[in-house]
């Protein structure tokens, strides 16, 4: 059987990155496994950014980033969606996950180190993150992950802990693999500079209204060859052209390219070629988004829905994981009294 888990941080608005890296890939992945694709709104996570410590923020963003992938697709009647902190049991496998990871290897993440030399005081929570977010799948026995290459260092010390759990109480625990989009990488911001991400304020919102994104594309960068509207350009070298490939269909595509390197069209035409595809990608997402604001009702009672199919494998898992460690148990030891007489 295959089970599929990963997090959503509700961390500001969804981006297309987001979009064409991660959440295309929940969709694909619930469409395929129904019930066994299980997808977190990971709050507790979101603590480790001092941001959310604005309870009203974190709040709308949690039901923003629940409201935001169910208009991107995530449909919570097929999958499993839910806030991370409405099932508690993330917190106690967390605990135990704790007291077997030596904090070598968690100073030793990536992740860890680049955030913590921006800080002067590091809070504790950001060493730990990846031992929740090993919980975070393990509690579920999720044996596939889809993640961005980024997060691979996470998913690897996730596969130690299920190993030294497993070799220190007993055979529990898949060791989970890793999965990525193929478009993971390859959504450049539209600056330019290097991957979009929202630290860097080079998105374009998946709930961002037309002109808006428009003005967004109209100045941005090109293949630096075309200086003139006659210079003939290479769209595999361009920003727009990338783009493209994400929101065109074949044959706008095959225009592009063939109207780009012979110059029979300016980097401007390009950018507005470009734009039919974007508004028919997001404009369905932005309108089911504005129905589902109008009835949050829907959303409530998706994450409710989805906190009660959660809890049903995580106290599974928690029952069997609290006998092999041996946690003390009133029922049990009424069990064995009795047995003993």
């Amino acid at each position: 059987m295959t089970r599929v888990f990963s997090g959503i941080q509700p961390t500001g608005d969804i981006h297309i990155g987001n979009y064409f890296g991660a959440v295309q890939n929940y969709v694909k992945l619930g469409q395929q496994f129904g019930k066994d694709a299980i997808y977190c709104i990971v709050d507790l996570h979101a603590l480790t950014n001092p941001a959310a410590y604005d309870p009203a923020l974190l709040t709308q963003r949690t039901h923003e980033a629940t409201l935001v992938n169910m208009a991107a697709g995530l449909d919570p009647e097929n999958v499993i969606l839910f806030v991370q902190s409405h099932v508690r049991d993330h917190v106690e496998l967390g605990w135990i996950f704790t007291t077997l990871t030596p904090v070598g290897e968690l100073e030793r993440m990536t992740q860890y180190k680049d955030k913590a030399s921006t800080l002067e005081s590091v809070p504790a929570g950001l060493l730990m993150y990846p031992v929740l977010q090993a919980a975070d799948i393990l509690l579920y026995k999720a044996d596939t992950v889809p993640v961005g290459e980024d997060q691979e260092q996470h998913i690897e010390l996730t596969r130690e802990v299920a190993r030294r759990f497993n070799n220190t109480f007993g055979a529990t625990f898949p060791e989970p693999k890793s999965v990525h989009a193929k478009n993971a990488l390859r959504v450049p911001g539209i600056d330019g500079q290097g991957k979009m991400s929202k630290s860097k304020g080079n998105t374009i919102g998946v709930l961002e209204d037309m002109e808006s994104i428009w003005q967004k594309v109209r100045p941005a960068p090109t293949d630096p060859a075309r200086v003139r509207r006659s210079d003939p350009g290479d769209p595999d070298k361009c920003l727009i052209g990338d783009y493209h490939k994400l929101f065109s269909d074949d044959e706008t595509i095959v225009k592009v390219y063939e109207g780009c390197r012979t110059a029979g069209i300016g980097c401007v035409d390009c950018k507005k070629m470009l734009m039919p595809g974007v508004e028919r990608t997001l404009v369905p997402i932005q309108d089911r988004a504005s129905a589902l604001r109008r009835d949050s009702d829907a959303v409530r009672g998706a994450l409710e829905r989805g906190a009660n199919e959660a809890r049903a494998i995580a106290e599974r898992t928690m029952s069997e994981v609290n006998d092999k460690v041996g946690f003390y148990r009133l029922g049990r030891l009424a069990e064995t009294t009795a047995s003993t007489k």
